[in-house]
């Protein structure tokens, strides 16, 4: 490996590690300090919203999974500013939706809520959403808009942002 692809393997290492930070944080760290993962006694709902929590979560996790090996692979690159993909990711689960580790953390953390019956996690969820809302308008839509050009546009338009389609797009904008 010549010396600039090891200085992109060394960013992208280093961009994966600090990135995966913001997921487990957001989706694991801050619902345990909120709740220590009490559950209230009777949870509402009963084993039915255990098992719809318990499927959003293991969904969840495996989306973000999904997303991370997806950028590393396809889109040759982190979903950290500081080590860019290379190529749009518009595969899996991005022909559903254009967020989906945004959309899969907000899962985990609703999941979370209603395995342990906790409004706590409900309320974090939506305050969550907000600044994760505004960051994706404010800086990743200008920026990727300015990266891929009509690609992206083509993309955007064929692949909502926040509500998954149940049918895929097609692969390629």
């Amino acid at each position: 490996m010549d010396a600039c692809g090891a200085e992109d393997t060394r960013r992208a290492m280093i961009g994966t590690a600090l990135f995966a930070v913001a997921p487990l944080t957001a989706g694991v760290g801050i619902p345990w300090a909120l709740t220590r993962w009490r559950s209230r006694s009777p949870v509402p709902g009963g084993l039915p919203a255990r098992v719809a929590g318990g499927a959003l979560m293991v969904a969840g996790a495996a989306a973000v999974a999904d997303s991370f090996r997806r950028f590393a692979v396809e889109g040759l690159g982190t979903p950290a500013p500081v080590a860019p993909t290379r190529h749009l990711v518009v595969t899996g689960m991005y022909r559903h939706v254009r967020n989906p580790m945004y959309v899969a953390i907000l899962a985990m953390v609703t999941g979370q809520g209603l395995v342990l019956g906790r409004r706590t996690l409900f309320v974090y969820a939506a305050v969550l959403a907000v600044p994760v809302v505004v960051f994706v308008k404010l800086y990743e839509e200008p920026t990727l808009a300015r990266t891929y050009g009509g690609q992206y546009q083509a993309y955007r338009r064929t692949v909502p942002g926040w509500w998954p389609r149940l049918t895929p797009a097609r692969s390629g904008p």
